[in-house]
């Protein structure tokens, strides 16, 4: 409804009344009180545009056919204003359905704030014909649905993208060919090169997602249920704690439905940061991509680097001026989506944002044109978690960063949290060493961190104290700290480490530790060995050399508050997150039987394994 509607409907009438009340000569009341209810009137509608004003009616389109380049159809239900005319239009792509619950109040909520919306299945999903292949077609498809929806008589000619997790990673693609009538994206909580930041991290496989994902929930035509896998009436065969742990990984997908699932298989295949994983990498083309794109993301969600690589890429590298002015991001303390608690900590109301509001806001002002201020606002804006407070910032990392390296450092052994592994800025004048046992048929548990979305796994702050009592994990803690220690930023492991054999996984936390003990998680990284020198050279060890890994964590932003510790956990697995490396350096998912590892860390003199914060200014104390 437009604002001068809005003013006919509401202020016309009444005035009307009181000035024929005052024609009637009644007195000076009535001439003031038309006056006064004249002025009010327009001060409520002045700031109201007709873009802002919420629509009540819409209309629906069923079933739309759109023919990409290669005659495939793929459909889509399209959300329209109820007045006829030419709007500026969003193209949501899904392979989850647009049935999917929680679509629909979202498009609505858009075609009532003036957008067309085109809401499609993707290629060999749902109702859209063609072959389902994750993650191959969607680069020409978007592009091909993007310029049909801005040659429709609904579209001015306008497009945005919209959509989070593998609906952010296709608007990534569609970005990257470049099509003419993009105006603007948002991609939420979504990967920028599926392979080092979705299939793996560090190299390591995703064994959760991969199979939870990949092979159980999205194999064929419509997403499926795990109810064959975690249900109490399922048999004890199909329980996800004993098909994860079925060797050899490569046929583990015949373990859940009996047939072979292809993309699963093809992903094991390609080990390393080969060519098929290249040619449908984001991180390659952030060049070709000429519009402003807004990421957001959260501190646990599994794509949290690909929110980060997001802006980073963009902002430096992104393809036009306005691309590298326009890109934004925000990180919560959040998993796979806004929340206030996640994990074991509650964030306080404070840490929740709409992301429908923040979307819109986004799109207003690139689409409609509208001067909401957006242009004016810092372009980075973060959580801080342990003072759990929003702060907006200039760029990530964030100017004024200083690198401070913590070393770690043992007496005796580091060994579980009994042990005395301790960590400073002190670098020790005396090499040391730490040992461990790595058994990958008793791999550690995952307990919180970056995941989500695959098989069931506790993720986000979760207490890491019932890891930290095993041999098989070092824990490396700092005296109490006596001020503030605020980082923001990426965090990065020096590491020095020897295995006996060709071919191990090195895991790093960073934990802060509460004064009554609670151990949270706010970074963690992993590298598979053979992957040190770069995720698309792999090289195995000679055992008993001692290497040098520099291992990257996932980005944060966290205040250490006086009375708290900083800690470092390191270990060899993290089950069934990550896949469990069987240390013998055969091929990706080839091995049906293990080895058990003795692993060695180094610290002091010339192998000074250390963690590398970002420190950043503290936030201002309170008055």
């Amino acid at each position: 409804m437009s604002n001068h509607l809005l003013q006919q409907i509401f202020c016309t009438p009444i005035t009307a009344v009181f000035k024929k009340i005052h024609q009637k000569q009644l007195g000076r009341f009535a001439a003031m009180a038309c006056l006064a209810f004249t002025l009010i009137c327009s001060a409520s509608f002045k700031n109201i545009t007709d873009e802002d004003a919420p629509l009540n009616g819409i209309r629906i389109q069923r079933h739309v056919a759109v023919k990409m380049r290669d005659g495939v159809i793929l459909y889509a239900d399209i959300y329209l204003p109820e007045t006829e005319g030419k709007y500026p239009t969003i193209v949501v792509r899904t392979p989850y359905g647009v049935q999917r619950d929680g679509m629909h109040q979202t498009m609505i909520k858009y075609a009532q704030h003036g957008y067309a919306v085109v809401l499609q299945d993707v290629r060999g999903r749902y109702e859209s014909e063609g072959k389902w292949v994750p993650f191959m077609d969607e680069a020409n498809d978007g592009f091909d649905t993007i310029e049909w929806a801005a040659a429709q008589s609904f579209s001015n000619g306008k497009v945005g993208t919209q959509g989070g997790s593998y609906l952010g990673h296709n608007q990534w693609q569609a970005a990257s060919q470049n099509p003419p009538h993009l105006v603007a994206a948002f991609p939420v909580l979504a990967s920028t090169n599926i392979y080092a930041n979705w299939i793996t991290m560090g190299g390591a496989f995703r064994l959760s997602f991969n199979y939870g994902w990949g092979v159980v929930r999205m194999p064929n035509r419509i997403m499926l249920p795990q109810y064959w896998h975690t249900e109490a009436f399922s048999t004890e065969e199909l329980k996800y704690d004993n098909i994860l742990m079925h060797l050899p990984l490569k046929d583990g997908d015949l373990q859940s439905a009996g047939y072979a699932t292809q993309h699963y298989r093809d992903w094991i295949q390609h080990e390393s940061y080969d060519a098929y994983w290249k040619a449908i990498s984001d991180e390659e083309r952030f060049d070709k991509i000429k519009v402003p794109v807004h990421t957001f993301g959260g501190w646990f969600d599994i794509f949290l680097m690909g929110t980060i690589n997001g802006y980073t890429g963009m902002k430096n590298n992104g393809g036009s001026p306005q691309a590298r002015a326009g890109a934004r991001m925000i990180i919560g303390p959040w998993g796979h989506g806004s929340s206030q608690s996640y994990g074991d900590v509650d964030f306080t109301p404070d840490a929740q944002i709409d992301q429908f509001e923040t979307e819109l806001r986004f799109f207003d002002f690139y689409l409609k044109g509208i001067s909401n201020g957006l242009d004016n606002e810092k372009p980075v804006k973060l959580f801080y978690m342990g003072a759990n407070k929003w702060r907006s910032e200039t760029d990530w990392p964030i100017p004024g960063t200083v690198y401070k390296p913590l070393y770690l450092n043992s007496q005796t052994a580091a060994n579980a949290v009994r042990g005395d592994g301790s960590i400073g800025v002190q670098l020790p004048s005396k090499t040391g060493t730490d040992t461990y046992r790595y058994d990958p048929d008793n791999p550690i548990k995952t307990l919180g961190g970056n995941n989500c979305c695959g098989t069931p796994t506790l993720a986000g702050p979760k207490d890491q104290r019932p890891l930290e009592q095993r041999q098989d994990v070092l824990v490396y803690t700092s005296n109490y700290l006596d001020s503030t220690l605020t980082i923001a930023g990426p965090v990065k492991m020096k590491l020095f480490a020897a295995t006996d054999g060709p071919d191990t996984d090195w895991m790093i936390k960073l934990i802060d530790v509460y004064p009554n003990g609670f151990a949270m998680p706010v970074s963690e990284g992993i590298i598979r060995a053979r992957f040190r020198e770069g995720l698309d050279k792999m090289k195995l060890l000679k055992p008993g050399e001692v290497y040098e890994y520099d291992i990257e964590l996932t980005g944060t932003a966290n205040v250490f508050q006086p009375g708290h510790r900083i800690r470092v956990d390191i270990t060899s697995s993290n089950f069934p997150q990550f896949d469990r490396n069987p240390n013998t350096g055969a091929p990706l998912g080839s091995n049906a039987t293990v080895r058990v590892a003795q692993q060695t860390i180094y610290h002091g003199g010339k192998y000074s394994s250390h963690i590398l914060l970002p420190v950043v200014a503290n936030f201002p104390a309170a008055k």
